[in-house]
Formats: structure tokens, C-alpha cells, sequence
């Protein structure tokens, strides 16, 4: 009896210790370091809004952002930093050129000053980087890969991926994009013919970007790669919906719609990466193939294979991570670039008529080769004229 009366006095113990704890370090993630961090920057001359509790200034940076996006633009302007991103066009005016702000816990600083930003990137990038929030926001969706590495890890993994980016391996895609942009072209002309007058070409750029990328990344398995670009469409928008609830504790495990729905999806990208990979892997074992490939995939599956001596660890997740990633980041950006410079030349009928003459000349009606592309003067004077005020 006396040593059941022990026991239980030790959990109890325990129990109340890890309660204490949990309760200590919550309140000192969520209230005591914030009070010290504002502090230290308050002496160095740096400031920022208030924070409002644990959201810290969530709340106001998307009521800036509801009221700036609620009504269309009245005309074509290249200055939509006020629209898009109208708090800290609020918050540098009212604080200067360097000042703080808080999403959730995490305190965020933004720099306008060109020196300051310069002696960051050189001197500092690999001590800085990005946040645990950041990372946990996109955790299901790319992991690990380049675009949330910080320090040495993304020196590493820069390192790998950088030969499926050099000149000569781009050149050598563009045969897939010439491809996938008269099949793009195509289903144009097929609405027009069928007496469509509208189009949402942003839709058109997004698919042609996500093809584009099926094929240079994945090659072979394209019609996967596509499967997989629809699956990161949708986990994109519901990671980003998840995120936002990411200052409360815990949040990240509450079993809510968004959680169950993006693990549901993040398992099904798995699978449809881990078949590739493993169909690439099976042709190298049987003899049909000598190598992985020479796509972005190949590349990263090749470079596993040499067992780096650098004690960096390639392993069948990370470069899952850095497909999603490239899918992701390389789809959404040009998509982005490619409407709005169709925008610009709707807009714009002397310039449409200027650069159209223009590569009818240089390719002579025909489709221009990768080494004659820098022929085009106008194309990129225009781009350099309209698009540098984006």
C-alpha cells in the first residue's frame, strides 16, 4: 500500500511539473519574449503597430487588404503596391523606413532601405531566412524544400538543384514549351471559332505554365505530373485558409476541416510523386535505363544516388518537398508575369503591332529557336519599359 501511495505521489509530481511547464512556456511564447523583443528594437529606434494580443496585427492587415481589393481598378497601373499590400504602405509612412510588425507571436521586420537590404542578403543570408511560422504554414504543401530552407541547408540544396537551370538544360526544354504553347493556342482558336468573345486568360497562362513544367520536371509522367498540379492547386488554397489560425497554440494539431483535408491531399500528392520516382528507380534496376533522367527529377534522383560526403542527407521526402516546391513556385510566377504582360498589350494596340512585326521578322512566321530569342529588341524594351514598375 505504501508503495502505491509513492507512485501515485510521483505522477501527481509529474504531472503537475509538466503542467507547469507547458503553462510557463506558453506564457513565455506568447507574452514575455514579444514584450522583449519590442523592448530591444524600441531602443534601437525601431517601432511598429501595436500588437492586439496573440493575433498581433492580423486582424488589420486583412481589413487593410478586404477594403483596398473590394473594388476593381478604375484603369491600368503599374503602382498596385497601395492595393495589394496597403498595410505596409500605412505602416512605413507612419513609422519610417524600417519598422515592425506582428504576425500572430512572430514579430516580422520590413526594410525599404536599399543598404539595409543589401548588407542582409550578402552578409547575413544564411542566419536569416524563413520563420517558424512560414515553415509550418507550408509544411503539407512544399516541406521542406528550397523555398523554406534556411542556412546551410538551402546552401545545399541550391547546390543540387541549380544544373536543371542552367542555359544550356533550359534551351533544351524548349521544345516542350513550343509544344505545350500551340496546343495552348489551339484551344484558343477552338473557343473564338465556337463564338466565345471573352476569355480569362489568366486560366489559359495558369494551364499553360502547369503543363509546361509536367513535362520539363516529370517528362515522361506527364499526365501525373498535371494529376499532381491540380492536387497542389487545391492544397495551396487550403494551406493558405490553415495558416491563419497558426498564432493560436495548438492549432496546427485541431482536427478542423482544413487539417483533415490537407493531410488528406498532401497523402495523395505523396503517392502520385512516390510512383514516379519509384518507376524511375525500377527502369535503372532492370537495365531498360542507365540513369534517372535528365529532367529536374532525374537530377535530384542522380544526386541522391552519389551519397554526398558533405553530411547532407538527399532522402525520398526532400526531393518529393523540391518537386512541390518547383512545381508551385515556377507555375504561379510566370502564370502571373505571362497575364500581365498580355494585359499590358491589350491595352496598348501600337506596341501590339510594333512586337508582332517584330517576330515575324526575326522568325520568319516561324516559331523562334532558343538562340534567337535575344534578337527580339522590342519584346524585352517593352518588358523592361512596363513591367520593371511592377
Amino acid at each position: 500500500m505504501a508503495t502505491l501511495v509513492v507512485c501515485l505521489m510521483i505522477l501527481l509530481v509529474l504531472f503537475i511539473s509538466l503542467v507547469f511547464k507547458v503553462v510557463f512556456d506558453t506564457v513565455l511564447c506568447y507574452l514575455l519574449i514579444p514584450r522583449r523583443i519590442r523592448k530591444i528594437m524600441e531602443k534601437q529606434g525601431v517601432r511598429g503597430p501595436k500588437p492586439r494580443g496573440i493575433t498581433g496585427n492580423i486582424h488589420e492587415m486583412f481589413s487593410l487588404i478586404s477594403q483596398s481589393t473590394s473594388k476593381d481598378m478604375d484603369t491600368i497601373d503599374h503602382d498596385i503596391v497601395g492595393r495589394l499590400l496597403p498595410h505596409y504602405v500605412k505602416w512605413s509612412k507612419l513609422y519610417g523606413k524600417r519598422f515592425i510588425y506582428w504576425h500572430g507571436i512572430e514579430p516580422r521586420m520590413c526594410l525599404t532601405d536599399t543598404d539595409l537590404i543589401k548588407e542582409l542578403m550578402t552578409k547575413h543570408h544564411l542566419v536569416t531566412g524563413k520563420s517558424w511560422l512560414q515553415q509550418q504554414g507550408s509544411k503539407h504543401f512544399t516541406g521542406r524544400g528550397l523555398l523554406m530552407a534556411n542556412g546551410q541547408d538551402w546552401y545545399h540544396q541550391r547546390r543540387i538543384v541549380a544544373p536543371a537551370f542552367m542555359g544550356d538544360k533550359l534551351k533544351s526544354y524548349s521544345a516542350h514549351m513550343v509544344e505545350c504553347t500551340k496546343h495552348m493556342l489551339q484551344s484558343l482558336q477552338n473557343a473564338v471559332e465556337s463564338g466565345k468573345t471573352e476569355f480569362e486568360i489568366g486560366e489559359y497562362m495558369s494551364r499553360l505554365t502547369a503543363d509546361i513544367i509536367a513535362r520539363t520536371e516529370f517528362d515522361s509522367s506527364y499526365d501525373k505530373g498535371k494529376q499532381i498540379f491540380h492536387l497542389l492547386t487545391s492544397l495551396q488554397h487550403h494551406c493558405a485558409q490553415a495558416s491563419r489560425h497558426l498564432c493560436f497554440p495548438g492549432s496546427r494539431f485541431f482536427p478542423t476541416k482544413y487539417n483533415r483535408e490537407i493531410k488528406s491531399l498532401k497523402m495523395e500528392v505523396d503517392r502520385l510523386l512516390l510512383e514516379i520516382i519509384q518507376s524511375r528507380k525500377d527502369c535503372v534496376e532492370i537495365g531498360r535505363s542507365s540513369s534517372y533522367g535528365s529532367d529536374l527529377l532525374g537530377i535530384l534522383l542522380n544526386e541522391m544516388e552519389k551519397k554526398r560526403a558533405d553530411n547532407f542527407t538527399l532522402n525520398l521526402q526532400l526531393i518529393m518537398d523540391e518537386c512541390k516546391t518547383f512545381f508551385f513556385a515556377g507555375h504561379e510566377t510566370t502564370a502571373l508575369l505571362l497575364t500581365w504582360t498580355i494585359m499590358l498589350l491589350a491595352s496598348d494596340p501600337d506596341w501590339q503591332e510594333k512586337v508582332r512585326a517584330e517576330v515575324k521578322q526575326v522568325c520568319n512566321g516561324g516559331v523562334p529557336p532558343a538562340d534567337q530569342l535575344s534578337k527580339l529588341t522590342l519584346v524585352m524594351t517593352f518588358t523592361m519599359q512596363h513591367l520593371v514598375h511592377v
